[in-house]
């Protein structure tokens, strides 16, 4: 009964939304969790299903009373950020909490029991369906159609059509070896950004300026650059003035921050394109702009190249070059979406590492012991098989996740009926998994509220040849997928743990870093958490 009636929810929202004239991507989205509740398996009739209660016991939002308080001038959750609303709303709702469809929103039940989180992911099928990115595919499918034509990438698009560019980009993006062909290009970038800040620190203090976190995008984007286009951009340069990148990183504030209003409160903007909605879709626009820009250059180097007969080893290519042979609109949109995605998202991943071992000086330094193997001299170059053996380099980067995470949490559209906190959960149900508040319990890591690195270590095989159990260790698995889990993890993944690994090495190769400020409200949490505020490290130089 469950089933029909949310079959017929969906049939009559998508009847209003075709009356109001809405952008297609909204009807498909709702005809593709039709579709999941279709093709989902009979009904179940196990003991867990029927001990069950029914969905519509999970505790429910009123409609009215959630768009005042996230929309209205006096809304308790109004001049929050986005972790701290779905923390305030666990506060007042519980652990489990159903949210109605909003001014043509999908509904969507929220959990902040990890045992659901598994649950999801073990029933989220071949092709996931990850809700959200709305505003995008709105861009992407009506606005700027003429451009993307049916190749929108992988961030807004679900079913066969997200599959089928996954399936290209995969082994480019996601296999080891074809990663660590960029350790070279992306070690000059980093020396270059040792450089950076060597000129820009205070010679007395020996901080950096206020707007350091100028510098740390100009990193980023000059590393994914020359693994999307092989090709340096100069930003790290002192003489560098370029509009386009400066244009890019306004515009990816925008688009992070107008863009958690848009995608997760309350909002006229499928109906009505306000001054502020508008904004929003200027930030798209300039980032297709910039992108597509640099794109189009390194398109037209290749195409000279080839014209006067180099070809280059495999191990020299960019993703681009790569993709090219394959799908040449693909290969554009991916490396025009490497270029956006992989700017504040690794530079906020980067901060929060560097906060945690500035802060914890203990660590910092033991983690300097395993780098000095890895680079003996500080202008060593890394090595494929001098990176394998960095444990304690990964679990600082994993504990720093942990304690200043990136997201605030993953969301999947269940593709077959389930059993989430004792509540009957039907197929085709949009679920927010939220585990920010398990980040930081006991329950889960001991010690949580401890920057202790050593959790994610193996622990050492004892005289009887047995590993003792590590005591930090988390109890359940899926409470921590910094990267998302199954299929549509992060493509990026490898690519970002590269750059950070190698980006740290090298400054701790170079500089003791201290950070001698606060760091209460260090991120605020828009659709990503960014540094909020000044990042003033000091580096002070090693001897050798």
């Amino acid at each position: 009964m469950l089933k029909v009636r949310n079959y017929l929810a969906i049939n009559q929202a998508q009847k209003v939304t075709e009356a109001l004239g809405l952008y297609s991507s909204t009807q498909q989205c709702r005809q593709s969790t039709a579709a999941a509740v279709k093709e989902s398996s009979a009904v179940r009739d196990d003991v867990e299903w029927q001990q069950a209660r029914p969905y519509e016991d999970i505790p429910y939002t009123n409609p009215i009373a959630l768009t005042f308080n996230m929309a209205f001038p006096g809304g308790k959750y109004k001049n929050l950020d986005m972790a701290q609303l779905v923390l305030a709303m666990r506060k007042d709702y519980g652990d489990i909490f159903r949210m109605p469809s909003i001014f043509g929103s999908d509904p969507m039940l929220t959990t902040y029991n990890p045992k659901d989180f598994e649950v999801v992911y073990r029933n989220e099928g071949v092709w996931p369906h990850r809700p959200g990115s709305d505003t995008m595919r709105y861009h992407r499918e009506t606005y700027r159609r003429d451009f993307f034509d049916g190749v929108e990438g992988l961030i807004p698009t679900q079913g066969k059509t997200w599959g089928d560019f996954r399936s290209i980009v995969n082994p480019v993006l996601m296999q080891p070896k074809n990663v660590r062909l960029y350790y070279k290009k992306m070690s000059q970038v980093n020396s270059e950004f040792i450089e950076r800040i060597k000129a820009i620190r205070d010679p007395t203090t020996l901080e950096v300026p206020d707007n350091f976190l100028e510098s740390i995008n100009c990193w980023t984007l000059e590393s994914i650059s020359v693994v999307a286009l092989d090709k340096q951009l100069g930003l790290l340069k002192e003489s560098n003035n370029d509009e386009n990148a400066k244009l890019l990183f306004k515009s990816l504030d925008e688009f992070f921050t107008l863009g958690s209003i848009y995608e997760v409160k309350p909002s006229v903007w499928r109906y009505i394109h306000t001054p502020m909605f508008k904004k929003l879709l200027n930030a798209y626009d300039n980032i297709q702009k910039v992108t597509l820009a640099y794109v189009n250059e390194a398109m037209e180097r290749l195409s000279a190249e080839a014209e006067r007969g180099i070809v280059r080893p495999e191990k020299e290519q960019s993703v681009l070059e790569k993709l090219l042979k394959i799908d040449k609109k693909v290969a554009m949109v991916m490396a025009m979406d490497m270029l956006m995605a992989g700017v504040d998202t690794t530079s906020s991943t980067f901060t929060a590492l560097m906060l945690c071992l500035a802060t914890n000086p203990d660590k910092q330094e033991k983690l300097r012991e395993e780098v000095m193997r890895v680079l003996p001299n500080k202008d060593s170059e890394f090595t494929e098989e001098s990176m394998k053996n960095v444990p304690y380099l990964r679990a600082c980067l994993k504990e720093s996740q942990r304690l200043l995470p990136l997201v605030i949490g993953q969301g999947r559209t269940t593709n077959r009926d389930c059993v989430l906190s004792g509540y009957r959960v039907p197929a085709g149900t949009f679920v927010s998994m939220i585990p920010l508040n398990s980040y930081v319990n006991d329950q889960y890591f001991p010690r949580a509220s401890e920057y202790l690195p050593e959790r994610w270590m193996r622990s050492e095989t004892g005289a009887e040849g047995k590993c003792p159990a590590n005591p930090l260790k988390s109890t359940n698995p899926f409470v921590f997928l910094p990267f998302g889990f199954g299929p549509r993890m992060c493509v990026g993944k490898r690519i970002v743990d590269m750059e950070l690994e190698l980006g740290i090495c090298r400054i701790l190769r170079n500089f003791k870093v201290e950070f001698n400020h606060s760091t209460e409200n260090a991120f605020r949490s828009v659709l990503i958490s960014k540094p909020n505020i000044p990042l003033k490290f000091k580096f002070s130089d090693l001897q050798n």
